[in-house]
């Protein structure tokens, strides 16, 4: 039994080992978690003092954090310039909100549009919902999608859409809106932002487009929503809480042409950018935008409701960043074998296609179609591919689950080609040429398009359309070989013995990169059994 003579014993003994100043058990701290009094990094040299930053130090690092966040806003938020530019180009020729900017006679290399085809009949509009839902009517044999003002998908419409081609009115509910919506009658599509964009392709008949065009002016209708009116059965509206409405009469659809106009929809790669998207931020509400890439704006100086005034220092920080940002779009897509080799559609090809990755969302890839034809879908990742979203909005715009689907005859794919089979850019004054052999798997018709390197439109030339395809219109379908191969040519010069549909026309002073696109693609493009040739320089 311990005693209390025992206790004050004990703790004599501790009193007199006791050794002021000196923990028996202290070892020094790590290097991993310690700071030299001087650093080598790519930002320079960095100085401390026991641990403590200089001010020089600090002022770097605050430069380097600002052009960090700089360069991630461009990245990440291209696409909400983008969605932006676009809007301010139909504004430019005229289009105000809700009126349909249509290309009755296709899109040409007048117009700056990133990497739009001349295939098909594009029809276009900004929809504005700050007053309210709107209706829009779609006519049937299209094929779109409706984005918000950052490019996040809402709902496809057309033949990939609910309406499946048939045609049908679609409901645009604004955000924050809290009234009465219908019971039946419409598809409903509910936006973050205040405006949307409306952008829809329809195919020509039999090669011609004044049927398709027809047909899309008579059918496309935008217009407000009358709660309580269509959609809205007398029964619901018994129940009190909805009060019954009148149908208004239809206003007529304003349609403004855009065949043939010059004008731009691309944001600038310099200072600019960070103005136009803060255009963006200030006209769409604050909660529209993901809460991660808004803090990278807010890190920069771009709040909703605030004024973006940066300083001197600040201006140069943000140039930089529109600088490198626009290396960054450029060399994902020029040179994406240095970064993502299995971009790479084929192997060892300078084909590509960065959607595979993941998917229209940059997160899983596109489900599998199986022979049953149903969808297999792939373990979500739950990780976004940053560069596939990065290289995909730099050079394309607006997003759709339609525009990445493995099913063989429903919808479109692309394949992408920006260097030669030697892997060096394209020089508009050398004459290439590609093989596409036989049995091309396009359930409905494809086509080869030129864009330009600098503006990432079609390259514009003598010839308007820089295309060639299996439609005769807008210019002569390409003509196969004896074995059922096609080989397109593209150089300065005509060459001899190349008809005109087998030949697109470069600009000798340009470079320019290609989109060969398959209209209902087939399962030999899905299983890679047939592949085009890689692009080669004819000597």
């Amino acid at each position: 039994m311990i005693t209390l003579r025992m206790l004050l014993i004990g703790l004599l003994m501790l009193l007199v080992n006791y050794t002021p100043g000196v923990c028996q058990d202290f070892k020094p701290p790590l290097a991993s978690i310690t700071t030299p009094d001087k650093l080598e990094t790519h930002m320079g040299t960095l100085e401390f003092t026991d641990g403590a930053p200089t001010l020089e130090t600090a002022l770097k690092v605050r430069d380097a954090l600002d052009l960090t966040r700089a360069l991630n806003v461009y990245n990440n938020s291209f696409r909400g310039a983008s969605a932006y530019a676009i809007r301010q180009g139909l504004l430019s020729i005229g289009a105000e909100d809700n009126t349909v900017v249509i290309f009755s006679e296709l899109m040409d290399s007048h117009s700056l549009f990133l990497t739009a085809n001349a295939d098909t009949v594009y029809y276009i509009s900004a929809i504005n919902l700050t007053k309210g839902p709107m209706v829009l009517e779609q006519p049937p044999n299209g094929l779109g999608t409706i984005n918000d003002m950052w490019f996040s998908w809402i709902i496809d419409i057309g033949r990939p859409g609910p309406d499946r081609g048939e045609g049908g009115r679609y409901l645009l509910v604004p955000p924050g809106y809290d009234g009465p919506l219908p019971d039946g009658g419409f598809f409903i599509a509910r936006s973050k932002t205040n405006r949307v964009l409306y952008a829809a392709r329809a195919f020509l008949v039999d090669d011609d487009p004044k049927l398709t065009v027809e047909n899309s002016k008579k059918n496309i209708k935008i217009y407000p929503y009358t709660p309580g009116g269509y959609g809205t059965s007398i029964a619901t509206a018994l129940e009190g809480e909805i009060k019954l409405g009148k149908n208004p009469p239809i206003p007529k659809t304003k349609f403004v042409e855009a065949s043939g106009k010059s004008f731009n929809t691309i944001p600038p790669s310099d200072y600019g950018f960070f103005e136009m998207i803060n255009e963006n931020v200030q006209e769409e509400p604050a909660t529209s935008y993901d809460v991660e890439l808004a803090g990278q704006l807010a890190a920069i100086g771009i709040v909703h409701g605030k004024p973006f005034n940066p300083d001197a220092r600040m201006k140069k920080i943000l140039a930089d960043a529109a600088a490198i940002g626009n290396a960054t779009g450029r060399s994902l897509n020029w040179r994406f074998s240095v970064s993502h080799p299995e971009w790479a559609y084929y192997p060892d090809s300078m084909w590509g296609n960065m959607l595979f990755e993941g998917g229209a969302f940059f997160e899983t890839p596109p489900p599998q179609f199986t022979k049953e034809g149903m969808f297999k879908p792939y373990p979500s990742t739950g990780a976004r591919t940053l560069d596939s979203r990065t290289a995909f909005y730099y050079g394309y715009t607006l997003d759709s689950p339609a525009m990445i689907m493995r099913i063989p005859g429903v919808g479109s794919q692309y394949l992408m080609g920006f260097l030669d089979s030697d892997g060096t850019p394209y020089d508009g004054a050398k004459t290439y040429k590609c093989t596409l052999p036989k049995g091309i798997p396009a359930a409905a018709f494809w086509s080869l398009t030129l864009y330009d390197n600098q503006t990432r439109s079609m390259l514009q030339t003598p010839q308007r359309y820089p295309r060639a395809g299996s439609q005769s219109y807008p210019s002569p379908a390409a003509v196969s070989d004896a074995d059922g191969s096609t080989t397109i040519y593209f150089g300065p010069k005509q060459s001899e013995g190349v008809t005109r549909g087998n030949w697109i026309q470069t600009d000798p002073k340009k470079g320019w990169f290609i989109i060969l696109r398959l209209y209902s693609p087939l399962e030999a493009f899905f299983d890679k059994s047939w592949r085009p040739t890689e692009i080669e320089l004819v000597e």
